[in-house]
């Protein structure tokens, strides 16, 4: 009996332990990965230069509108941040031979998503410099099994697409827009004297 109480103090001390350490962790804005972290956009509104059918447009307009008060505009004029897209992942995606096997059959593929974009603000400022941001995901192949190997690759695809828009969100919320200058009224300059 003793020794049963002394195992459930001490259960119950690391269960406390445990839970001061999450609690710590989510004060500090620590965020698990995919647990969906929120992040403040400093634009009021901000125009997504993709095709409105891309399937990455869709997501990442998606976040900026249930991060904050940004709202997404379909005309650049009216955006106080565009973010360009210089290289579109959906056409820049690649799936490469990673091992093959004993037979010289592949075993692997690497598949890889890659975007470079730059966000400016409505006068044309570059706010954040062109960043390219590229992940990859191994995944095996069997023959046997085409059909659940194209629909793990699909779903690769789309994890690597959440997690590159979680990312390029991290990097717009850390701009700092370039504030107007104030242009105070002139003061008269005098000629020089000849």
């Amino acid at each position: 009996m003793k020794t049963t109480t002394h195992v459930l103090k001490r259960g119950a001390g690391a269960l406390l332990v445990a839970a001061a350490l999450a609690g710590s962790l989510s004060a500090c804005g620590f965020h698990l990965r995919g647990s969906g972290g929120h992040y403040t956009l400093p634009f009021p509104a901000m125009y997504v230069g993709l095709p409105e059918s891309s399937p990455l447009a869709i997501d990442l307009k998606r976040n900026i509108r249930v991060n904050g008060n940004t709202v997404v505009v379909s005309d650049p004029a009216q955006a106080d941040g565009v973010i360009e897209v210089l290289t579109d992942p959906e056409k820049t995606r690649t799936k490469t031979i990673l091992s093959l096997n004993k037979n010289g059959r592949v075993r692997e593929y690497l598949l890889a998503y890659t975007i470079v974009f730059r966000v400016r603000d409505k006068l044309g400022n570059e706010l954040l410099a062109p960043t390219s941001i590229s992940l990859n995901r191994p995944i095996t192949f069997d023959e046997t099994q085409l059909l659940a190997k194209e629909q793990e690759e699909a779903l690769l695809y789309k994890d690597m697409q959440t997690d590159l828009v979680q990312q390029m969100m991290r990097r717009m919320a850390a701009i700092k827009p370039v504030a107007a200058l104030s242009l105070a009224p002139a003061v008269p300059v005098a000629a020089p004297k000849e």
